[in-house]
Parts: C-alpha cells; sequence; structure tokens
C-alpha cells in the first residue's frame, strides 16, 4: 500500500534547507528527553564520494533560521552550483528553539556527544551556547575545515556565502 511519512504532512513553515540543495535531513532520535543527530550516514556518504560536510543546525521555529534559508532560495542559481563545484553535501538536522545544549547529542559511529563535548572534539575550544542556526563544516573524518565564527548560519550575502565555502576567512 501507499507509505506516509510524518513528513508528509509537515506543515510548510517547517524549518528546512531549500530542496534544490539535495540535502540529507537527519531527524533526531531518543527525543524528548535527548536530541540526538546521527551524522554516521552523512559522514559514510562522504568517504564514498569524496565530499566534505556543509552541517545546518535550524529550528523550526527559529526566524534567523527562516531568514538564511530564504537567502538560500533565493541565490540558488548561484550557490548551488559552488556548494556541489567545491564538494560539499548538506546535512540538515531539525531542531527547535526550546532544545537546550545539554539535551543536544552528535553521534558519529558508536560515539554520541553532547554538544558540548562535540564542538570540544572538534577543537572549538569556545565554550558556545546553542545558537541557530549553527553551521559546521567538517571533512569526511568529521575535522573541521575551518573554525566558524558564532551566529554563522546568518550569511546575507553571496560574497559572505562564497567565502565561506572556499574557506577563506
Amino acid at each position: 500500500g501507499m507509505q506516509f511519512n510524518a513528513s508528509d504532512f509537515l506543515p510548510a513553515t517547517q524549518a528546512a534547507f531549500p530542496a534544490r540543495y539535495s540535502p540529507m535531513v537527519v531527524q533526531p532520535a531518543g527525543t524528548p528527553q535527548r536530541y540526538e543527530f546521527d551524522l554516521s550516514a552523512a559522514l559514510a556518504r562522504a568517504q564514498k564520494e569524496n565530499k566534505r560536510l556543509y552541517v545546518y543546525l535550524g529550528a523550526s521555529d527559529c526566524p534567523f533560521c527562516r531568514k538564511y534559508e530564504t537567502f538560500l532560495a533565493r541565490h540558488a542559481d548561484e550557490l548551488v552550483p559552488q556548494f556541489v563545484a567545491q564538494g560539499y553535501l548538506l546535512v540538515d538536522l531539525r531542531s527547535s528553539l526550546s532544545l537546550k545544549a545539554d539535551r543536544l547529542y552528535i553521534r558519529i559511529g558508536t560515539r554520541s556527544l553532547p554538544y558540548a563535548e562535540f564542538q570540544r572534539s572538534i577543537g572549538d575550544e569556545r565554550a558556545r551556547q546553542l545558537v541557530y542556526p549553527s553551521v559546521w563544516l567538517l571533512d569526511a573524518d568529521a575535522k573541521p575545515l575551518m573554525q566558524m565564527p558564532a551566529g554563522t548560519g546568518t550569511f546575507e550575502t553571496v560574497p559572505e556565502q562564497l567565502e565561506i565555502l572556499r574557506l577563506e576567512q
């Protein structure tokens, strides 16, 4: 018979990286006690396809996320080819503003790390609060390609976004 997913019925306002970027969507596991986002499948695909990851942590109820997603949709003609040219796989982690850092976990293989430990594991020593949206640039081994400035998912110009994709700061 027909298969329906919960996602088929989500309202249009649901957070989402625009479809033209072909994002891999990762829904959290373990809710509501914890929100665990598993990057294993994305990393496996990145290794197989010799790609890197553009990991986007957005929230369904986050105005800045909507703004960034609107920017991406509006400039898709310019930006999608650049994401492809620079070898990025888009990973869209679906969260909500009520989720605090102590309940957010990132899983890679058998290791599941709370947000703060994940940040440290990728060499980000800044004791940062969880900000929406957040962006991480990772290689296929989950090593950071660049330290991301806080509040990264708020690029509003194409040149700013391209600088990040090219790892220029």
